[in-house]
């Protein structure tokens, strides 16, 4: 599956916010973002109209990027997210807060999305007692994730849980930061994600 390996900080400037895609360096002063609060290219400070459809795509695109996946794998989620009961839109983010790489970044194991899926990939993690190297694993309520015994000194792992401080765990997760282990206490409800994207976009552009 191809997948974008290009300069990220460029993806928060194309989409006109910050999305938290570098780790740490987004709380800096060497955020590119602060830097250069316009989009790239040479034509990134001219002033464009956007029209309607721009709007919903670059919302959708937004939120694609935040959790980074695919364009297959965001229309699969979306359809999950329509056949099931409520609201089409937040049905959308709560599957992809469900995510195994996105509980993992959440519960301060990993400084950005793109680390945790590298981590999971390598086998560090434990989801209710099994090795789980899949990022895309969807997690349910009570689920237990942990940090592999022989994983614990991972200099990575270590870096971003010195570092979560400044992040902060939503309140729908558990850490048990000394044991290197977690809980998901209840999938989250829209009001729990910290997210500020305008996810009826999202629905209006997949519904024309």
């Amino acid at each position: 599956m191809s997948r974008y390996t290009g300069p990220v900080c460029k993806i928060c400037r194309r989409e006109g916010a910050k999305l938290f895609l570098k780790g740490q360096r987004c709380y800096t002063d060497k955020c590119a973002f602060e830097r250069r609060n316009y989009a790239p290219g040479e034509h990134g400070q001219r002033r464009t109209r956007m029209s309607e459809y721009k709007i919903h795509l670059r919302e959708k695109q937004k939120v694609r990027r935040i959790y980074g996946v695919s364009e297959k794998q965001f229309r699969i989620y979306y359809e999950m997210a329509t056949r099931k009961k409520g609201v089409a839109g937040e049905n959308l983010l709560v599957l992809l807060e469900s995510r195994l790489d996105n509980i993992v970044y959440r519960m301060g194991f990993a400084s950005s999305r793109q680390e945790a899926r590298q981590l999971i990939g390598h086998g560090h993690f434990l989801v209710n007692g099994r090795k789980t190297d899949i990022p895309s694993f969807l997690v349910s309520s009570n689920d237990a994730i942990e940090v592999r015994e022989k994983s614990k000194k991972a200099l990575p792992i270590l870096s971003a849980l010195d570092d979560m401080e400044r992040q902060g765990i939503v309140e729908w997760l558990e850490l048990d930061k000394e044991n290197m282990k977690g809980r998901v206490k209840a999938l989250p409800e829209r009001k729990d994600i910290p997210m500020p994207v305008e996810e009826t976009l999202i629905v209006e552009f997949y519904s024309k």
